[in-house]
C-alpha cells in the first residue's frame, strides 16, 4: 500500500526520487528502498512525505480502489474518493457508509444536490442554508435588495 501510493504520488507530482529524497532530508536510496518496500519510513517521515505531496498520513498509507478503474492515487488534505456507486432504475444511489459517517450524514437528512456540467455534489440542507442566510445579510450590509 505505501510503496505504491509513494511511487503514484510522485511520478504525479513530477518528482524524482532524488528530489524527493532531498525534500525530506534522506538520500536517494533510502527513498528508492520505500518504494520498493524493502523498508518502510518512521511516522515523522510520513508526515513530510504526506506534506510534501499534499495528502493526509491516512492517504499516504492506504489504498483505494474502483472497480473498472483499478487503485487510485490518495486525494489531496480534505478530498476523498469513496469509490464507486451504480445508480438504479429510479435514479437512486447508496452514499458509501465511510462517506456518511466521515460527512455525518444520517437517514432523513435533507442534502442540497448541486452540480456543474460534470458531477453533482450533496451538501447538508442546513449548511447550505446557513451559506445563503450570510449572503442574504452581506447583501443587506451594501444596501442591496435579497
Amino acid at each position: 500500500m505505501l510503496k505504491e501510493n509513494l511511487a503514484m504520488l510522485r511520478k504525479i507530482h513530477g518528482y524524482s526520487q532524488e528530489e524527493i529524497s532531498e525534500k525530506i532530508g534522506i538520500s536517494r536510496q533510502a527513498y528508492a528502498k520505500w518504494e520498493s518496500g524493502a523498508t518502510i519510513p518512521d511516522i515523522e517521515k510520513c508526515a513530510l512525505l504526506a506534506d510534501v505531496y499534499g495528502t493526509t498520513l491516512d492517504g499516504l498509507v492506504k489504498t483505494t480502489s474502483v472497480e473498472g478503474v483499478g487503485m487510485i492515487p490518495p486525494g489531496p488534505a480534505g478530498k476523498y474518493i469513496w469509490g464507486s456507486v451504480t445508480m438504479n432504475d429510479r435514479g437512486q444511489i447508496v452514499i458509501p457508509k465511510e462517506a456518511r459517517d466521515k460527512l455525518g450524514f444520517a437517514a432523513g437528512q435533507r442534502l442540497i444536490v448541486a452540480s456543474d456540467d460534470k458531477g453533482i455534489a450533496l451538501i447538508p440542507a442546513e449548511v447550505f442554508e446557513e451559506g445563503m442566510q450570510q449572503v442574504r445579510e452581506y447583501l443587506a450590509s451594501l444596501g442591496g435588495k435579497e
